[in-house]
């Protein structure tokens, strides 16, 4: 097993690269990770700069009422599903001034009902661009680490934002 460290380490470097001369700002909508990929940008003193503000929407009418999530898609999968993570991203995008988004949401364990253990659906928005929807199967390898690695995936989505033409145009991702 990785160290914590490790798993974020390569990404937020390739990220602070990515971002060298640029003044692209960004806004996290995190329901799983409860934040903490803003806390990583924010502790950053590279990346920092570059956060515009995140929400947390943990809860159903959370990502409802802050975001506006529609409900039946919030409410299918527990809020679990790519349209969430899309509408999360869009949201935020929406009540900010970033130039990209990322909506993070995922079932992190422990096991509730028929939930997938390490299901984690991710969403980044570049305004004016063309969302690219991620859908990841990190397995039942705990909770600390499912949530790191969904924030690994997050910084490997803001990469390729950051990397892609003007159009904002990214190439489909997805992680098994």
């Amino acid at each position: 097993m990785a160290p914590r460290h490790d798993i974020m380490s390569q990404p937020t470097a390739r990220l602070v690269a990515a971002l060298k001369g640029k003044t692209l700002s960004f806004v996290t909508a995190e329901s799983c990770t409860g934040g903490q990929l803003a806390a990583l940008l924010a502790a950053d003193v590279r990346l920092g700069p570059h956060l515009e503000r995140g929400f947390v929407v943990y809860s159903t009418e959370a990502k409802h009422e802050v975001l506006g999530v529609d409900p039946a898609d919030a409410e299918r999968r527990n809020a679990v599903n790519s349209e969430v993570a899309e509408a999360m991203a869009v949201g935020a995008l929406a009540k900010s001034r970033a130039d990209i988004a990322i909506g993070i949401t995922g079932f992190c364990g422990p096991r509730e009902a028929d939930e997938e253990v390490g299901l984690v659906h991710l969403a980044c928005v570049p305004r004016g661009g063309t969302p690219v929807l991620q859908e990841c199967h990190f397995g039942d390898i705990g909770r600390q680490r499912v949530l790191d690695h969904a924030v690994a995936g997050a910084l490997t989505l803001l990469i390729h934002a950051v990397s892609a033409p003007a159009s904002h145009s990214m190439p489909d991702a997805t992680v098994g």
